[in-house]
């Protein structure tokens, strides 16, 4: 029997529906999955692999879970299942002493709904690469039965072990080894109903006060709000507790917690562009000079906020596996570039084995407001300064051309080809993905930019447009639909309908 299994594929990791007729990702499929996982890893020379698994809270996750570990087994692998757990401390079992297996799968659908479920995987060195995905697929679908000497299935708890090097940052990252480091801060987390619960009890056993965290219990079926750092059901939940409250900041995870999102004591959201700067400013404050690398989409508020405190701000494609391997290149080529982080929160730190991690970066964060209200400060002070536009807004164009590829960089190209020679439109220096456009806005300088880029999964150039100065989005939309009209294959009704409205 042969598997058709490349529907399931998302960027680094499988992805599907799990609940339902007709859902693609059923037991069968992750235990074939987990099977070629094994199969993939001797083929990189390690001969009696020894796996990880993990899940968080969603219904379809034990099901999944059990159904890879089968898989596993009857492929000959050592199978160690850890239950319930974070992605952060499934990849860090992988590097821990008395763990230290050689491969791992979390069964996590980050932050989507209940209804989908997925795989992510991890070997010692850190996340798979797109390349090694398809691979793994490859042998899933295969006719082979995948089969090898059946090692043993083990059940252990890592989450404490966690906890324990979490702890030790905070001391480390504070210079103290006091019991209680963080008497005095009042941090409300917001799990909303995902595996982050933990964090809640970690941050009281230092001394926080944690009053008013919610949605703290695991429920798969996430019943207070999709557990989402960008939702804006989510943020509004955590917003308003600390309010409530009167929190110092707030802290919301997504359901696996490699991706997280703050609010400061005043309830305003700390993400995106902000999130960004306030993490740069932690690490330039101590080091000026760093290279922060970040996504294409960044604003020229934030561009200007990174150079102000002494460092480089190197824009990259998007796609939180893009920034973090830029990153490493970077580091080998010499640079000092510490951060890799997307607007969409996905961040991490080199000295966290530039592991995509929000619990990590929260927990830098908590440790630099913690020292900062010992001096009578507040976090949100470290972006004062970040100018943030007036507009903005995000547009995304289909392509209707079978080759949807070759129409979307015919599109782009010819916007090259009107910027190069059109008054006011300047091509950005550090364009690496798409075309990014700034502009020169009712007699001023540089106070407005779009990007256009093209999808690499989908049939999609998303758009995005941002003005300093109130009237600019809807004057560069404008005059981005003249130039684009008539490019063969691309829909512009989306952009016609914001221009006309």
């Amino acid at each position: 029997m042969s598997w058709d299994l490349r529907t399931l594929r998302s960027g680094t990791d499988v992805r599907g529906r799990a609940m339902g007729d007709g859902a693609p990702l059923t037991a069968a499929a992750a235990a074939r999955i987990g099977a070629a996982f094994v199969t993939w890893l001797r083929g990189r020379g390690v001969p009696n692999p020894r796996i990880a698994l993990g899940r968080d809270c969603r219904l379809t996750g034990e099901a999944l879970l059990d159904a890879c570990a089968e898989g596993c087994h009857q492929a000959g692998a050592q199978v160690e299942c850890y239950g319930m757990c974070t992605t952060p401390a499934l990849y860090m079992s992988l590097i821990t002493e008395g763990f230290a297996c050689d491969g791992g799968v979390m069964i996590t659908a980050d932050h989507f709904s209940s209804e989908y479920n997925g795989m992510k995987f991890f070997t010692q060195a850190g996340g798979i690469e797109k390349a090694d995905l398809d691979g793994i697929l490859e042998i899933a679908g295969g006719d082979s039965p995948l089969l090898g000497d059946a090692g043993p299935v083990v059940k252990r708890d890592f989450m404490p072990v966690y906890c324990e090097q979490m702890k030790g940052l905070i001391r480390g990252k504070l210079n103290t080894d006091v019991q209680k480091p963080l008497l005095g801060l009042h941090v409300l987390v917001d799990a909303g109903n995902g595996v982050g619960g933990f964090f809640r009890d970690m941050l009281d056993d230092l001394g926080a006060w944690v009053e008013g965290s919610q949605f703290l219990t695991p429920d798969g079926a996430f019943p207070n709000h999709v557990p989402s750092p960008d939702d804006p059901r989510a943020v509004a939940a955590v917003t308003d507790a600390v309010k409530k409250y009167g929190a110092d900041m707030g802290v919301l995870f997504d359901a696996d917690c490699d991706r997280a999102a703050i609010v400061d004591r005043t309830g305003r959201q700390i993400d995106r562009n902000r999130l960004i700067a306030l993490i740069s400013a932690v690490l330039l404050d101590k080091k000026p000079g760093l290279t922060i690398v970040t996504d294409s989409v960044t604003s020229t508020g934030l561009h200007q906020f990174i150079m102000e405190w002494g460092g480089e701000h190197y824009r990259y494609k998007r796609g939180y596996r893009n920034v973090i391997n830029e990153a490493i290149r970077l580091n080998e080529a010499g640079i000092d570039c510490p951060l890799a982080i997307e607007t969409s929160g996905h961040a991490a730190l080199r000295e966290n084995h530039f592991l995509d991690d929000g619990t990590y970066l929260v927990t830098v964060l908590i440790c630099e407001a913690m020292r900062m209200k010992q001096e009578g400060r507040e976090l949100g002070e470290l972006i004062a300064d970040l100018k943030e536009p007036k507009e903005s807004v995000e547009l995304r164009l289909t392509i209707d051309d079978e080759d949807f590829h070759a129409a979307g960089r015919a599109a782009i190209e010819k916007v090259m080809d009107h910027a190069a020679f059109a008054p006011g439109w300047h091509i950005a220096p550090d364009n690496r993905e798409g075309v990014r456009i700034s502009f020169d806005l009712q007699d001023g300088a540089n106070n407005g930019w779009f990007l256009l880029r093209l999808s690499v999964h989908d049939p999609v150039l998303p758009l995005n447009i941002e003005s300093d100065v109130e009237g600019g989005v809807h004057e560069m939309a404008s005059a981005l639909l003249g130039v684009l009209s008539g490019a063969e294959g691309v829909n512009l009704s989306r952009l016609e309908e914001f221009v006309q409205a």
